[in-house]
């Protein structure tokens, strides 16, 4: 098992590092394929040996080996976090003939969801091919194990009851509350969670966001007229209902 746990730690990095490609591409419509990782200030080419998940940020001391920028720490927090939830997973998941699918499929979930809440806070919005590939996760996981009025339900509570709200809001304030992206995550989330649980995550997102936006307030980082990303909130909620559904289940029917 600790072998396995390495393994798990080091993959997770790795994709940890793959991640900090996708946030910080997509949203700008570039390849996340090609051309190789650069630096997005001086376009130099990042060797192999620079690029070395956690070591090399750590080594280069966050900065570019060629034009020494700093470089954001959301670069080594997005691997290490990726790395902990990997080792975490492989940790919790039944060591059977099903763990690496089970491991690969929980990963990915993690995975997606990390790159939306990035790119929400960087970008404030939360592209559709995100949104596209976890809905397909969550299909295939679906179809697998519940029955189709369970995940059905839940998608379209998680597509219907935001959308009304966001319209009785701008009928009443003249606003748009919820972005289109929100919307459609709540949905997809949904699929996984089903009816009840997408209902307690649109309940705690909403809290969890309210309180966020506050906090923001009352700390002058942002004024009234600004937008807040939502998608942070509602993430952090599904995480939890994901991966420690324990910690909820004492506090909610």
């Amino acid at each position: 098992m600790v072998f396995i746990g390495l393994w798990a730690a080091l993959f997770g990095a790795i994709i940890g590092s793959f991640l900090n490609v996708v946030i910080h591409r997509l949203p700008k419509e570039l390849s996340i394929v090609k051309p190789r990782s650069f630096c997005p200030s001086c376009n130099h080419t990042i060797p192999w040996y620079c690029n070395i998940p956690l070591l090399s940020f750590l080594f280069l001391r966050g900065r570019c080996s060629n034009c020494q920028i700093k470089i954001s720490w959301r670069y080594f927090w997005v691997e290490l976090l990726t790395a902990l939830a990997a080792l975490y997973i492989a940790r919790t998941t039944p060591l059977n003939s099903m763990f690496f699918l089970l491991f690969a499929f929980k990963l990915s979930v993690f995975s997606s969801l990390l790159a939306l809440l990035f790119i929400d806070l960087d970008h404030k919005i939360l592209p559709n091919e995100l949104n596209l590939y976890l809905a397909v996760l969550m299909l295939i996981y679906a179809l697998m194990h519940y029955n189709w009025q369970f995940w059905l339900l839940g998608a379209a509570i998680g597509f219907l009851f935001p959308l009304a709200v966001t319209w009785i809001f701008y009928l009443v304030r003249g606003e748009i509350g919820l972005g289109g992206g929100d919307i459609k995550l709540y949905s997809v989330l949904g699929i996984y969670l089903g009816p009840l649980g997408i209902i307690h995550n649109i309940f705690l997102s909403c809290m969890l966001g309210s309180i966020i936006g506050i906090v923001l307030l009352l700390a002058k980082r942002i004024s009234r007229s600004d937008p807040i990303p939502f998608g942070p909130a509602i993430i952090i909620v599904a995480m939890i209902q994901i991966f420690t559904p324990s910690l909820l289940q004492q506090l909610l029917p």
